[in-house]
């Protein structure tokens, strides 16, 4: 996972550079506030479906079948009537978008890459990592390779070309996922009552990928609602070199959430013990990743052009957050594999509802800046609540000293 997601990355960041060269700080703003906006909706396309997979198929795999036809009917409905919806209001709601560029940013987040996603999961739930790895590589090339072509050609490119572009590569990958899914492991089937009995659960999960939109996509959106596209452009290719170098946390979280289902089969303690194993990991590497960004941020500016000079204080700014994610997502999955979801979703919530809160006032007053000041508060504080969650989990069944004895050094 790590490997695969490695090669992601270095075209991840060729992406990047050609994409700001071909759009410049204010397109980029552009383009990147309207796939924010569309994001928190997008959520909600598959209401959960996938992770109801993966929890239910990863112990049973016979259920694929009914499971992954669930997935596939949500998805495509639901995902549906989000692009219209998107389409219609997002032009009411930001002045700098119009109708047909939200028309294909939605169908490629609504549908496409949420039908991609899905088919990862389903990889992910037999183990089969290196082809979920092989589909985010796939995304990343194609996108290096049309922003490479399209700045050969045009030289300088808007955010409606770009839409068309990534709408054209979203569909290639989800063909591509749908077609690897049902040719390894055989064609769906649909259960109307299976879908209604885990509809509950998988709201759940569709809120708490929704809070999760919100906590890192929110502060995109209303920049771009309040027209500050250069500002949004700064901050958001910071905050993709940030995305990058989470990633290797995202591979030891993603290789490790199947077994952490299995083990939530014997409770909360058996998932407590195997986080505290999965942190131990994951936040030597966040600390190295900051300093990495810390000491590289000065080259942004040479490799994207003089009109992301500022990005460079946004990525100090933000070097941190690999490291509040690694407590974060160690404690929040350990919570959610012991069938804790709910409570879960209402850590995220708090946090979400304090980021909208304090970007109300921060961004129209400081830009950036109090975008950045708001994800690293709201990442900090939602790293705290998971774990204030999973050792009040354990407290309440009288293991949380013996899980400290057996793992924390004194």
């Amino acid at each position: 996972m790590f490997l695969g997601q490695g090669l992601s990355v270095i075209c991840q960041g060729a992406y990047f550079i050609l994409l700001g060269r071909l759009l410049g700080s204010t397109e980029y703003g552009i383009y990147v506030g309207a796939v924010a906006m569309v994001s928190i909706l997008s959520q909600y396309s598959p209401l959960g479906s996938h992770s109801v997979f993966l929890r239910y198929v990863s112990p049973d795999p016979k259920y694929f079948a009914f499971y992954w036809g669930n997935i596939l009917v949500t998805t495509v409905t639901l995902g549906s009537l989000f692009v219209a919806l998107l389409t219609w209001a997002g032009p009411h709601l930001a002045h700098s978008y119009s109708w047909a560029m939200l028309l294909c940013i939605a169908l490629g987040e609504c549908l496409c890459a949420q039908l991609t996603a899905a088919a990862g999961r389903v990889f992910q739930a037999f183990e089969k990592m290196r082809i979920t790895a092989g589909l985010s590589l796939l995304v990343n090339l194609l996108r290096t390779l049309l922003a490479g072509l399209m700045l050969w050609r045009l030289h300088h490119g808007t955010a409606w070309q770009w839409a068309i572009a990534a709408l054209i590569v979203s569909s290639i990958a989800a063909g591509t996922a749908l077609a690897l899914v049902t040719r390894l492991y055989g064609k769906p089937a649909f259960s109307m009552l299976l879908l209604r009995r885990r509809l509950g659960e998988g709201f759940v999960f569709a809120l708490s990928y929704s809070t999760t939109g919100v906590c890192s996509d929110i502060d995109k959106a209303m920049l771009g609602h309040y027209g500050m596209n250069a500002a949004n452009g700064i901050y958001t290719m910071a905050y993709r070199v940030i995305d990058v170098c989470t990633m290797p946390i995202l591979s030891i979280q993603g290789a490790a959430f199947p077994r952490l289902f299995r083990k939530g089969v014997d409770g909360v303690r058996s998932t407590a013990q195997y986080s505290v194993r999965i942190v131990k990991r994951t936040a030597p590497l966040a600390l190295l990743s900051a300093a990495a960004m810390l000491l590289a941020a000065p080259i942004i500016p040479h490799l994207l052009g003089k009109g992301f000079n500022e990005s460079v204080l946004a990525i100090r700014w933000l070097c941190l957050l690999p490291f509040f994610r690694s407590f974060q997502l160690s404690a929040g999955d350990a919570v959610t594999a012991a069938g804790h979801q709910k409570l879960r979703l209402g850590s995220q919530a708090a946090a979400a509802a304090f980021n909208f809160g304090i970007n109300l006032y921060l961004i129209p007053h400081y830009s950036w800046r109090g975008a950045a000041w708001s994800s690293l508060a709201t990442d900090g504080i939602l790293a705290v609540f998971n774990w204030i969650v999973l050792f009040w989990l354990l407290s309440a069944n009288g293991l949380q000293s013996k899980l400290i004895g057996e793992h924390v050094p004194s």
